[in-house]
Formats: C-alpha cells, sequence, structure tokens
C-alpha cells in the first residue's frame, strides 16, 4: 500500500503510526502474530470475521511496510509462515495498550454482546 508522506505535518508521527496499523483487521493480526509464528490457516481460525481475501490483503500490506514477515517453504504443498519483524516487535506495547484499553471499556463499545435483560414474570391478577 502507499503511504502518504508525513514529512512535513503536523501531529505526523501518530498519524503515521495509525496509517500502518489502521483498519480493523491489522492490529488484530499483530495482536495474534505477538504470541509467535503463525500460519495463513490458524491466525485465519483465530479471526472467524475475516475473510480469506481480506486476511491475504491485510497480511500483504503488513508485510509491504515492513512489520510481518513471510516465509514460504519450498514444499508440497508450500507452507508459509508470518511472524513479526523487528519493527513490528516494537509495536507490542502499543497492541498490548490498546488491548487493556478496549477490555477496560468493553461495555461501552459497539462490540461488546449486548447487556442480558433478565425480566420478572408477570403476576396473574
Amino acid at each position: 500500500m502507499k503511504r502518504r508522506n508525513f514529512a512535513r505535518r503536523p501531529g505526523c508521527s501518530v498519524e503515521a503510526t495509525l496509517d500502518l496499523i489502521d483498519g480493523k483487521w491489522k492490529g488484530v493480526i499483530l495482536y495474534h502474530l505477538q504470541s509467535g509464528t503463525q500460519r495463513f490457516g490458524e491466525l485465519r481460525r483465530r479471526m472467524p470475521g475475516i475473510t480469506q481475501r481480506m486476511l491475504t490483503k491485510q497480511l500483504r500490506a503488513l508485510e509491504e511496510d515492513e512489520l510481518v514477515i513471510r516465509k514460504v517453504y519450498a514444499e508440497v504443498p508450500p507452507r508459509v509462515e508470518y511472524c513479526l519483524s523487528e519493527l513490528g516487535e516494537s509495536l507490542k506495547p502499543v497492541i498490548d495498550i490498546l488491548k487493556a484499553w478496549g477490555e477496560s471499556h468493553q461495555e461501552r463499545l459497539s462490540c461488546a454482546p449486548p447487556p442480558v435483560v433478565v425480566s420478572k414474570p408477570k403476576r396473574a391478577a
């Protein structure tokens, strides 16, 4: 993905960081890769809401931005593994803070499960 030039803009460091991890899935992918090297299928199983096409697209973008390393093994069928690069590893504290913030504010977030409402049975008159 083509990145914007943030060299001469106020707030460029925050914009540049968000530009690298923007979207619904990149941060989630980076979070799952924190636990170590994973194959495509493993990542897909950990994120049931993502399509194969979107996961491929996001992994390519993360690889292009040098946050993820893709290793292809010359086997039949081919085996492909993904892991965090040194630059990707440096985002661990950022991802961990995002996770902690999300956990502490989950009730307010739209992705939180709806509250369970227990209704009282009506009395017979």
